[in-house]
């Protein structure tokens, strides 16, 4: 009898367990840290949030792997992965380390082709490339786009709007953080190469441009947004 073979190397049994290995990696990198870690009493730097946005990303490049022709498993498994190792590696090794964890974890799933657990660690180490991503293979530009959208949109909204809390800002400081938003957008724009991705994008920003014009008829006195760029 011959060894069957699947359309889809990743079932969707597989998929969750993977789903429930990388949320409990999380939870332990924070759990190892002495003294709560980088910048722990920001939401967005916990496991939670972490993880939240892994689910986030993976989605969204799930969605422009299907309609772009990319290999929808490589992508969403990467995806899974990319920032996994993000709570216990600085920025610029993230990605690396989390290759790594991802290769130990498929390999020690003997069914997988060694082509596709390839595939998935290119991925996740390229993810953080900031070159043109024409370069990239595409299966890791669409796991980029998605970790660009994430950042643009009610997601990124929400957190700048958090951190005016956690900087003692009032509300009348929001109009600087929507456009702190729509700066990300268009920086995504900018890079982002898929039609798919694209379309996203634009959608993203027009609901933040309402939500600041929203701001502005209905906060006296606000400011208007300052024309300063910032690395938020």
């Amino acid at each position: 009898m011959g060894v069957e073979i699947r359309e889809s190397p990743v079932s969707e049994e597989e998929f969750e367990e993977m789903k429930r290995f990388v949320h409990d990696y999380l939870a332990a990198s924070v759990e190892a840290e002495e003294e709560g870690g980088r910048m722990r009493w920001y939401p967005w730097h916990s496991a939670a949030y972490r993880y939240n946005h892994i689910l986030n990303v993976t989605e969204l490049a799930t969605e422009i792997a299907e309609k772009e022709g990319a290999n929808v498993d490589v992508t969403r498994v990467a995806a899974l992965f990319h920032d996994i190792a993000k709570l216990e590696a600085d920025q610029d090794v993230h990605a690396t380390a989390g290759a790594r964890v991802a290769r130990k974890y498929l390999e020690s799933r003997t069914d997988y082709p060694e082509s596709f657990v390839d595939q998935v660690c290119t991925a996740v180490e390229e993810h953080s490339y900031d070159g043109d991503l024409a370069d990239v293979p595409l299966e890791t530009r669409c796991l980029m786009e998605a970790d660009l959208l994430d950042k643009v949109g009610a997601n990124g909204t929400t957190l700048m709007l958090l951190r005016m809390g956690y900087e003692a800002r009032t509300h009348m400081d929001a109009n600087e953080m929507v456009e702190r938003v729509l700066e990300r957008g268009e920086d995504a724009i900018a890079r982002i190469r898929s039609d798919t991705a694209e379309s996203i994008a634009h959608q993203r920003i027009k609901r933040v441009r309402w939500f600041r014009e929203w701001l502005e008829d209905e906060i006296a006195d606000m400011d208007p947004p300052a024309s300063t760029r910032f690395d938020a």
